[in-house]
């Protein structure tokens, strides 16, 4: 999800699953089966994922979040009891604790690679643009180096780097040198002053800025460079698809072109399986294919759904069902 939404002071916290019926019926979740939420958030995919288990189907939940562990525990943990089973943990170590678990080949694997509402309205972590509060942006707060760390130790060329590589950011150069200049006189330490610093140096009217806050594409950089988050997807995807049984799914929803792009390759090239240069006139590698696509294009939320969820505005699905080893 964008890191620009954020819940309005006062209001409860709701998360709203994005693409929720899409996601069941890519998934297809039957009874008995078991599942893996990879990615848990608010626990909203993974309550209909295990209710389509009945009556005996399990679910493995995993988030590198403890805050979403506990909060998932304490709202589901009473109705499903041990066919619930939750582990904080990224999903880069998928491959470990699955098998740990009890999970060692399943029928079904999700990851929801946004941000959760609980995360966007949390004021001590500094997810959201508009929240405040440190700015910290890691996921497991016990491990790693958080974002304002980064904003203070980072030279300029460094800083532009990780937002053009992280963020696709037109006006990378330009934001790290007023970063540089800014913590001369004091360090730039909450999500707050951080935006407010974008929003000066930045312009305000580059292309695609029109929806959304212009520090919108720092947020995302920095927190991906904190969590190291493509590395930790390209690992979890391939853990995913050598635990899925055969006829298993794999569902994917990103927010933004570098996650997307790195999961269309991934299932493209399972697809594929031989991975040959095109010049090789028989295959050496021996690869088969071991996925077959079910969404080509993938898919995108409804006009209806976006006016419902504006946070699911950037969403899309990708999918693939595990091919006979």
């Amino acid at each position: 999800m964008t890191t620009d939404d954020a819940v309005p002071s006062g209001q409860p916290v709701t998360h709203v699953p994005v693409l929720a019926d899409e996601v069941m019926a890519m998934l297809a979740p039957a009874a008995g089966s078991r599942q893996v939420d990879a990615t848990l958030g608010g626990g909203g995919h993974a309550e209909r994922i295990i209710e389509a288990t009945d009556p005996d189907g399990r679910l493995l939940g995993l988030d590198a979040d403890e805050a979403a562990i506990a909060r998932v525990r304490a709202r589901l943990g009473p109705r499903f009891g041990d066919r619930l089973r939750l582990r904080q943990a990224n999903f880069r170590e998928l491959a470990t604790v699955a098998p740990e678990e009890g999970f060692d080949a399943v029928d079904g694997c999700l990851f929801d690679l946004g941000l959760s509402s609980f995360q966007l309205a949390d004021a001590e972590r500094g997810f959201g643009i508009r929240t405040g509060g440190p700015l910290d942006m890691r996921f497991d707060a016990s491990r790693g180096v958080p974002a304002f760390e980064l904003l203070a130790t980072l030279d300029q060329d460094e800083l532009t780097a990780l937002f053009r590589r992280y963020g696709e950011e037109p006006f990378a150069g330009r934001i790290a040198r007023g970063i540089v200049e800014s913590r001369r006189s004091a360090p730039i330490r909450t999500a707050e002053e951080l935006a407010a610093l974008v929003a000066r140096v930045a312009p305000g009217r580059a292309p695609g800025r029109r929806r959304v806050h212009p520090a919108t594409r720092v947020f995302q950089a920095l927190r991906i460079a904190v969590n190291e988050e493509l590395d930790a997807l390209e690992a979890g995807l391939a853990a995913a698809v050598d635990l899925l049984r055969p006829g298993g799914r794999l569902v994917v929803l990103s927010y933004h072109s570098l996650e997307d792009r790195i999961v269309k390759r991934f299932l493209q090239a399972e697809r594929r399986g031989c991975t040959c240069p095109p010049e090789v006139p028989v295959c050496v590698c021996g690869r088969e294919p071991r996925l077959r696509l079910l969404a080509p294009k993938g898919l995108v939320p409804s006009a209806a759904e976006i006016v419902a969820n504006p946070r699911a505005r950037s969403a899309r699905l990708r999918a693939a069902e595990r091919m006979a080893a």
